[in-house]
């Protein structure tokens, strides 16, 4: 693939781009290249996420990305499919976007993605670019996925195929609405063989790619990252105590430049994180290394949630009501196994009567909460709403409307930054938020 065959749109239709995994990070790769002109495959073994996402749903996307994922299925740019043989026999280029699981032992378990790779594998064909473009362990791409492909597919790395390490964050999958202009792709090849190409590629989905020398470097670059983001989250939420403690807003406070940074505000969801601050914690054992400041930094975002709950307790103190009596709203993202589940679950077991809203996955079951479709659904009748994340739903709230569903008092609990103090109380509500004082 060299410039000259991929810069029109019509050379690119030509082009068979499968990717393995419609999560998050797979949808991010699927939508990317079918706007940018290839033909597009998004596979999964889920038949739920397959129903889903042929109807142009996610489990993340706002309703604008919806719409043009449904055009670019109906113009047959993006096909979803279950049937991954099929279309791996008929791809050119082969994206795995399958993450590793993280166990209750903090170990990474690599085994589905193992799994898909061996598929790809039975089906490589020589000039195939196959990439892995989720955040590996150290030592992943060359070892295990490089081993996997070549033992099933009888082909080498960088003589018969081109093997690839495209990394995407959780964090990045948030670009979805302008991937060309927003993302940032490191890009790391075994060999010399197929780099151009494989750079050219990741130049029509983003404008801003940059080449890493190998797979360990790119790895561990990628690792860092995380670390990084997990040690900001950490001083973030520390920071934040201090500021309720002083009376102090932090987000008046973090309105400086420096400070003045989505990923440095303060917020009891981890789920951006947490898995691949494992990985590293993971390698550093293996090495035998000690990650003083990372460890501690998973163990501060890992314990939010109980601040988050002592906010709750002491919102609930100023309507003299106790957690036994209270019925609570809670509304955002809630992902399984993520602390905001651990939240809500918290709060079920002391007696509360727990709604949930979830914007993002209204149909999915939870065993945590009862489970409302709608927003006034969850709120109708409560005591105090909980405001977990901060969707552009949420803060264009009307409060008059909220309040008047609510019983009196109302109380509304800010853990995501959401709202300002002072507009929330002049509509007759006590309110408590994570980073901000009691006024």
């Amino acid at each position: 693939m060299k410039p000259d065959e991929i810069d029109s749109t019509e050379k690119r239709s030509k082009i068979v781009v499968s990717v393995v995994g419609c999560g998050r990070k797979g949808t991010l790769f699927a939508y990317s290249f079918a706007q940018a002109g290839f033909k597009v495959f998004c596979l999964d073994t889920d038949p739920n996420v397959i129903r889903r996402l042929a109807r142009g749903k996610t489990l993340f996307s706002e309703q604008e990305i919806e719409g043009k994922l449904k055009s670019l299925i109906r113009g047959e740019q993006l096909n979803v499919t279950g049937e991954i043989k099929k279309a791996l026999s008929r791809s050119d280029v082969v994206i795995v976007a399958v993450p590793p699981k993280v166990d209750e032992k903090k170990k990474s378990d690599f085994s589905e993605a193992v799994g898909i790779l061996k598929q790809v594998g039975a089906s490589l064909r020589t000039g195939m670019l196959v990439i892995y473009g989720e955040v590996a362990s150290f030592g992943f791409m060359e070892g295990v996925a490089k081993e996997t492909l070549e033992n099933t597919s009888g082909l080498k790395a960088g003589q018969d195929f081109v093997l690839a390490y495209i990394p995407i964050h959780n964090s990045q999958v948030k670009q979805l609405n302008d991937p060309a202009t927003n993302l940032e792709l490191k890009v790391a090849v075994y060999g010399k063989s197929g780099q151009d190409a494989t750079l050219n590629l990741a130049k029509t989905m983003a404008t801003n790619v940059k080449q890493l020398g190998d797979f360990k470097t790119a790895e561990i670059n990628a690792l860092f990252t995380a670390a990084k983001r997990d040690v900001n989250a950490a001083l973030a939420v520390e920071l934040a105590v201090f500021c309720e403690n002083t009376d102090v807003d932090y987000f008046e406070v973090s309105k400086s430049s420096e400070l003045n940074d989505p990923s440095f505000w303060p917020k009891v969801d981890d789920e951006e994180n947490r898995n691949e601050a494992y990985l590293l914690l993971e390698a550093a054992e293996n090495l035998n290394v000690k990650l003083k400041v990372p460890e501690m930094a998973r163990q501060i975002n890992e314990e939010m949630v109980k601040h988050a709950f002592t906010l709750t307790q002491d919102a609930l103190r100023n309507c003299n009501k106790t957690l036994r009596r209270a019925t609570i709203a809670v509304l955002g993202r809630v992902a399984s196994g993520s602390q905001s589940e651990i939240y809500v679950k918290l709060l079920s077991l002391k007696g509360a009567k727990t709604s949930l809203y979830d914007p993002t996955s209204k149909r999915e079951p939870s065993e945590t909460a009862v489970k409302k479709t709608s927003l006034n659904e969850a709120v109708e009748g409560t005591d105090i709403v909980v405001f977990l994340t901060g969707e552009e739903q949420f803060k264009s709230l009307n409060l008059r409307k909220l309040k008047a569903m609510m019983k009196t008092p109302s109380v509304i609990l800010d853990l995501a930054g959401a709202f300002e103090r002072s507009a929330v109380e002049a509509e007759g509500f006590i309110y408590r938020g994570l980073g901000r004082g009691t006024g």
